[in-house]
């Protein structure tokens, strides 16, 4: 982890004015206090990271009652749990008598959850199970006491959670995706390989980074050499115009290139963003790996490569980039003021048996090697916003047009945080 000098005069006020002189300047990248301020960083979780929807983990890494993972946020933690019932349960990893952590181990399987310290005991739909001793109190009830939980939503076999009990409605923005990312049938499709990539940045920095493409050119040739994204879209507008027009004939999928946008400012509900669109591939190459060539058996209801990638965002912190042979997905979770969690997840079909229809070193290649890619060069941005000298800079008008979206999004969020502190 980086440690970094911070600001003893820091306060709510700071917060205010900072972010009215950045929203007069919204062309330009912010000011390296964003990264700095502990205290912007806990009003960051409160208000905008704890309100949100975040993916959480996929069906099939909870197959049975008492399977779980642990999902760590900031400093806390939550149990994703498939019940005695069926149901796939968020809970607070938080016991309800003095605080202990009632699982340590990051995924298994559990009857119950037993608090090491005082030993209570929890069910895996999170009630309260046993409290020893406790009937020496007279006005204690053991149902209220069960483990807090978080919002859930399994939406085509994706977890994901909100610890806002009145988050906004996320079902709704999601249905506009159903078309081109049904396609891959992702509720029966396996975790082929996930990676949690820890980087020692601020979240901000590590999720800017992936929502512009004005440094693959120059930072990631791979990638650069088979995606159209790297380019500016006069460029490239006849390569992704000709796929488009292919795309439903050679997947056989309708609605596959269909676009929605409802992110940030545009989402529907506060942190309930939505998008898809499908780019080009450059000629010749057919999937996201190392020499463009397929890894995999197509996925789901998909029939052919048409030279397409479909682009999904379910969140503000949740992306997934689509190749008709596999599915690759990140989260961008923040952990600390300079330390981010960038996990990767990469999807195959359900019935893909490793060393037999995909090679995992393959499959994983060409993300693997970006995502390292990414960690240099956002640790070095990190170490130079952090400088005394750093001023910034202009955004580009279009490779950095989402990132802006993101910002102004980010920086409303902020001004709400202060006023109403």
């Amino acid at each position: 982890m980086k440690f970094i000098a911070t600001d003893v005069d820091d306060s709510i006020e700071k917060i205010a004015a900072m972010v009215k002189a950045e929203q007069a300047r919204p062309d330009y990248a912010i000011d390296s206090y964003f990264y700095r301020s502990h205290l912007v960083y806990e009003k960051e979780l409160e208000n905008l990271v704890f309100r949100s929807w975040l993916y959480a983990g996929h069906v099939s890494e909870v197959p049975n009652p008492g399977d779980y993972l642990l999902f760590d946020i900031g400093e806390d933690s939550v149990i994703i749990v498939r019940d005695k019932a069926g149901e796939v349960q968020a809970l607070m990893n938080v016991c309800r008598h003095r605080g202990a952590r009632v699982c340590e181990a990051q995924s298994g399987n559990r009857k119950t959850f037993v608090c090491p310290y005082h030993g209570w005991v929890y069910n895996t739909d999170g009630s309260l199970k046993a409290a020893r001793e406790m009937e020496a109190r007279a006005d204690f009830d053991i149902t209220d006491y069960g483990l807090k939980k978080a919002r859930i939503l399994v939406y085509m076999g994706l977890i994901f959670i909100n610890c806002d009990p009145h988050a906004a409605d996320f079902l709704g923005p999601l249905s506009n995706l159903a078309q081109p990312l049904g396609a891959y049938d992702l509720e029966h499709a396996k975790v082929a390989h996930k990676h949690t990539y820890k980087v020692d940045a601020n979240w901000k920095l590590v999720l800017e980074n992936y929502l512009e493409c004005y440094h693959c050119a120059t930072s990631h040739r791979a990638y650069a050499r088979m995606h159209t994204l790297k380019d500016t879209d006069a460029r490239v507008s006849g390569i992704v115009q000709a796929m488009l027009d292919r795309t439903e004939q050679v997947t056989g999928v309708e609605g596959m290139g269909k676009e929605f946008y409802g992110i940030y400012m545009n989402a529907a509900g506060f942190g309930a963003c939505a998008y898809t669109s499908r780019y080009g591939l450059f000629d010749g190459y057919l999937t996201g790996s190392e020499d463009g060539q397929p890894v995999a058996p197509l996925m789901g209801n998909i029939q052919g490569y048409d030279g397409g990638a479909g682009d999904f965002q379910m969140g503000p912190l949740s992306f997934m980039l689509n190749y008709p042979d596999h599915c690759v997905l990140y989260r961008f979770i923040p952990r600390g003021l300079t330390s981010t969690d960038m996990e990767v997840v990469w999807f195959v079909n359900g019935d893909a048996k490793e060393g037999v229809d995909y090679d995992r070193d393959r499959l994983t290649w060409l993300w693997h090697n970006t995502t390292l890619e990414d960690e240099f060069i956002i640790s070095r941005n990190s170490e130079g916003v952090n400088s005394r000298f750093f001023e910034p800079g202009p955004y580009h008008p279009e490779f950095e047009a989402t990132l802006q979206e993101f910002v102004c999004w980010y920086l409303d969020t902020m001004s709400h945080a202060a006023q109403n502190r």
